[in-house]
């Protein structure tokens, strides 16, 4: 039983030396081939890894989000909420915690973007200090110390006095964020006091979370809960939409390698037809055959696909994927600087796999196949 392993194994060694040997006999062909097969592998690659990193990001951010938000609605669209509303969801069966939050938008003409303004509930920064995103600094030259100025809503100046930049490895969540105090958030929106953006709400226990929202809305009639699941997954269908949409654009490129692939199926060249017909006649049989053709394609695309794929993960996870960065990030201005966690999926892998390697190594041997099975004579005449 050793003795025909190492037999078998031999016999491949021979194939797969001789298959190499093929390939560099008509190396400027085969090369053109593995820098197209490459980089379509890296396209393709690009665009599911970092896509998904996107995705693996925001639902481990969103894994600290409140369970349950409240909103009012006024004529279908997000009003202030009175602070009463707090009350009545407060003594709510189900319901561990609830605070009002104190959040909204400001665009700045001068940096052309929109920020953020929030009210932390827990240790927010004094009167007149504000704490500012990276990507928001960059945009406007500013570095804690200095002072932001801006035009409240009644059109007169209101200076901030920066105390912190947060820390670029945050910018996902901080990018265009600037925390201030609840006396300056209603100081520079004109919001009276008793009035909140919206309520977060904890729940005892995640089973519940339906339930608990149904007894809000039923004590709550103008208002609109969102639950953290909600969340997740419009996240998730606003990367979905983003990656379809370059995955739409590269599906030309995957046209043209069927299109290459195709051509490869549906006949062998007068070289490769000669080549086998010699192989037969110095006594290869039709196994052997098949099985050289079938290295020869599996070493070309393993290699561009290993190559594809490595080149992708290098493009994602250390150079933050300049080529989509504009598409996927979807941030108009103020794009935050961050690294993505690399992870192995075996599963999309092999579904990449399944969709660039497979195909071409399955023409490669219709043909031979069919050149391998007639008479050495006859095969090299045609």
């Amino acid at each position: 039983m050793s003795f025909l392993h190492n037999a078998w194994l031999e016999r491949q060694r021979g194939l797969i030396d001789f298959s190499v040997a093929n390939l560099g006999r008509r190396r400027g062909r085969n090369f053109g081939l593995f820098l197209a097969y490459s980089l379509l592998v890296f396209l393709l690659a690009s665009v599911v890894l970092y896509g998904d990193a996107l995705r693996r990001e925001a639902r481990l951010l969103l894994a600290d989000a409140p369970e349950l938000v409240v909103q009012r609605l006024t004529a279908g669209r997000h009003d202030l909420l009175p602070a009463e509303w707090l009350d009545k969801v407060t003594g709510l069966r189900g319901v561990r915690a609830a605070e009002g939050r104190l959040w909204g938008y400001h665009y700045d003409p001068a940096a052309q973007a929109n920020s953020t303004l929030l009210v932390p509930n827990d240790a927010p920064p004094a009167p007149g200090q504000v704490e500012i995103g990276a990507a928001l600094a960059r945009a406007s030259g500013l570095a804690a110390g200095d002072v932001l100025s801006l035009r409240s809503f009644d059109g007169k100046p209101f200076a901030f006095n920066i105390s912190r930049v947060f820390e670029a490895e945050s910018e996902l969540v901080s990018a265009d964020l600037m925390r201030v105090s609840a006396t300056d958030f209603r100081a520079f929106f004109g919001i009276e006091p008793g009035r909140y953006t919206d309520l977060a709400l904890s729940v005892s226990n995640p089973r519940e979370v339906r339930k608990v929202a149904e007894k809000v809305l039923d004590r709550l009639p103008g208002a609109r809960v969102v639950a953290r699941e909600e969340m997740r997954r419009t996240y998730e269908a606003a990367f979905n939409w983003r990656q379809g949409v370059l995955l739409t654009f590269l599906s030309t490129i995957l046209l043209a390698f069927a299109l290459l692939a195709w051509d490869k199926a549906s006949g062998l060249s007068a070289e490769e037809r000669r080549e086998i017909g010699i192989l037969k006649a110095v006594g290869w049989d039709t196994g052997d055959v098949l099985r050289m053709k079938l290295w020869e394609g599996a070493l070309l695309s393993v290699a561009a696909f290993l190559t594809g794929y490595v080149l992708a993960w290098l493009h994602v996870f250390y150079a933050d994927a300049p080529l989509f960065t504009a598409v996927l990030k979807g941030w108009s201005v103020l794009y935050p600087h961050f690294s993505l966690s690399p992870q192995i999926d075996v599963a999309q892998i092999a579904t990449l796999f399944f969709l660039t390697v497979l195909p071409y190594v399955a023409a490669t041997i219709a043909p031979v196949w069919h050149a391998a099975t007639l008479d050495p004579d006859a095969v090299m005449r045609e």
